[in-house]
């Protein structure tokens, strides 16, 4: 009998641009966590989060390839254009962060003491874990929204800026716990709460996006978002303001570097980049608001 359904496989995802960067995607990202496990090894916090940012790419692009090629993603509830947009931009973020953990703490030049053998295997690591942020980078590009396109709203330069701005903020909470001593001032406290409210709130409207269920809400969900990010800045640039102030004046901390500060646990380190990723989020929330002026969302492709 003949088929009236169609085909059921769809063979554009794999043969296609993006497809061919999912694949490759998915063979450096094996091939990287693969040399690791076998004989480059890794140790701490460091390694570990090489490994779980490796094996966890990998995981979502097998199951991303899967769901495109068979045609399951049109059985999912959400929505698929903006889910796969966000974590082509987290993967790049995250991929290229582990690109440079792993070679500063694990690779060196030397044989000894770890051998020769485990160090090639390292290096050879670090060649595709930067091949790895390549393909996922190139994704990105090949799946941007371009000028007078209407796409989905994370694939928007202003939707990718959230993933960017809540990855940063990782970053600054990263610094914070790390005996940033925050809790000090009343002012400093003003600054962690800026920091939390601004990440919970990015973290929701990627959430709305990627679930599609923006247009279910009684309120313009695009208004409000163009409104939060206004908010956004301006709470970033009281933050860009008084953290400097409380941290690094005279009268409240340190201008310079303690001498006798630890070289790998020194408050004054974790307040210096907090201060600076603080200034790199309030650019990326300033150019957010330039470019949410002129998108159109898009919540159900």
């Amino acid at each position: 009998m003949e088929s009236t359904g169609g085909p059921y496989l769809n063979t554009a995802a794999v043969t296609s641009p993006v497809g061919i960067a999912r694949l490759l995607q998915m063979t450096f990202g094996c091939t990287t966590f693969s040399l690791v496990a076998h004989q480059g090894g890794f140790s701490a916090a460091y390694g570990t989060f090489c490994m779980f940012v490796w094996t966890f790419c990998f995981a979502i692009t097998v199951f991303i390839i899967t769901c495109e090629f068979t045609h399951l993603h049109s059985c999912l509830t959400i929505s698929w254009g903006n889910f796969t947009a966000a974590f082509a931009m987290l993967a790049t973020l995250m991929s290229v962060t582990a690109a440079v953990i792993y070679p500063l703490y694990f690779v060196q030049l030397g044989c000894y003491p770890i051998g020769c053998e485990v160090r090639d295997f390292r290096i050879a690591a670090s060649v595709f874990a930067g091949l790895l942020f390549v393909v996922y980078a190139a994704e990105v590009f090949l799946t941007r929204a371009k000028p007078g396109q209407v796409t989905s709203y994370m694939a928007t330069v202003s939707g990718l800026l959230k993933i960017v701005q809540a990855f940063v903020a990782c970053i600054i909470f990263g610094a914070l716990v790390n005996d940033s001593q925050y809790s000090k001032y009343v002012a400093t406290q003003w600054c962690v709460a800026v920091y939390s409210f601004c990440f919970v709130v990015t973290v929701v409207v990627v959430a709305f996006s990627v679930t599609g269920k923006t247009a279910l809400l009684w309120f313009p969900f695009e208004r409000s978002v163009v409104v939060y990010t206004f908010g956004a800045v301006l709470l970033y640039m009281s933050a860009a303001v008084i953290w400097p102030v409380f941290c690094f004046d005279s009268k409240y901390g340190s201008p310079r570097r303690p001498g006798l500060c630890a070289k790998s646990k020194c408050p004054w380190d974790s307040q210096l980049v907090i201060a600076i990723f603080t200034y790199v989020n309030l650019l990326l929330y300033v150019m957010d608001l330039a470019y949410s002026q002129r998108i159109r969302f898009v919540s159900h492709l």
